[in-house]
C-alpha cells in the first residue's frame, strides 16, 4: 500500500515588524545619531551657546565632573600624576598619534570627556600646527565674536597653542599636529600651566617625552 505523504502543517506566524506602515499610519522618520553638530536653539530668554561644527570626515576620538582621565588606551604612555611642570593636582595623559591624526585623537578625547560628565565649558583644546576646523570656522567671522565665545566659557573652546589670551580650564587637550619643535617646546609647558585638573596631549610620544623631559 503506497504511503500517502502527510499534509504539511501550517503554523500561525508570529507577528513581527512590518516592512510598511499600517494603513492610516505615518512611518516614523529615523532619529538622527547624536554628534558634534549644531545644537538646537535654546529656549527664548536663555543665553545662546555656540554650535560646535563636526570635523570633516567620518565621525570620531573622554555631565558631573570626573577626577580620573577619560579612558585608558592600549599602548598609551601615561606619566604619573604630579609630573613636574603640571599644575598642582593635575594629571597628565599621553595619547599616541601621528601629527596628521593628532586633531582626530583630540576630538575623540573631547567626546569621551563629554560622555563621562565633563561640562563643555571646562575643556580647552589647543593645536600646535594648523588651526582646529572649529577655530578656523569661527575666526572667519572675526576675532571679536571668536573671543567672546571664549569669555562666555559655556562651550568647548579651540585655540592656537601660542594664543596667550586663552585662559586656563580644568581640562586642557593639546593636539601636537605640526609646527616647529621650538613651538611645541613652548606650547606644552604653557598648556601645563593652564590645566587645572587634567592635561591630555595627543601626538608623537618621542617628541612629546623629549619636550617634557627637557622641561622637567
Amino acid at each position: 500500500m503506497p504511503l500517502i505523504p502527510e499534509e504539511p502543517q501550517i503554523h500561525e506566524s508570529v507577528p513581527g515588524p512590518r516592512a510598511t506602515p499600517a494603513a492610516g499610519r505615518t512611518a516614523p522618520s529615523p532619529r538622527p545619531v547624536p554628534g558634534p553638530g549644531p545644537r538646537p536653539a535654546p529656549p527664548r530668554g536663555a543665553p545662546a551657546a555656540s554650535a560646535r561644527p563636526g570635523k570633516p570626515g567620518p565621525a570620531a576620538p573622554p555631565r558631573v565632573p570626573v577626577a580620573a582621565p577619560p579612558a585608558q588606551r592600549t599602548g598609551s604612555e601615561q606619566p604619573a600624576a604630579g609630573t613636574p611642570g603640571t599644575a598642582a593636582g593635575a594629571q597628565l595623559q599621553l595619547i599616541p598619534a601621528p601629527a596628521g591624526g593628532a586633531v582626530d585623537a583630540a576630538d575623540e578625547a573631547v567626546d569621551l570627556l563629554l560622555d563621562t560628565g565633563r561640562a563643555p565649558g571646562e575643556i580647552l583644546v589647543l593645536t600646535t600646527g594648523d588651526a582646529h576646523p572649529w577655530a578656523a570656522h569661527e575666526l572667519s567671522f572675526g576675532e571679536t565674536s571668536y573671543w567672546a565665545q571664549h569669555d562666555a566659557a559655556d562651550d568647548v573652546f579651540y585655540a592656537d597653542a601660542t594664543a596667550g589670551r586663552a585662559a586656563g580650564r580644568p581640562v586642557v587637550v593639546v593636539a601636537v599636529n605640526g609646527g616647529t619643535e621650538e613651538a611645541t617646546a613652548q606650547a606644552l609647558p604653557a598648556a601645563m600651566a593652564r590645566a587645572g585638573a587634567l592635561l591630555i596631549v595627543c601626538g608623537d610620544p618621542q617628541t612629546i617625552n623629549a619636550v617634557l623631559g627637557a622641561h622637567a
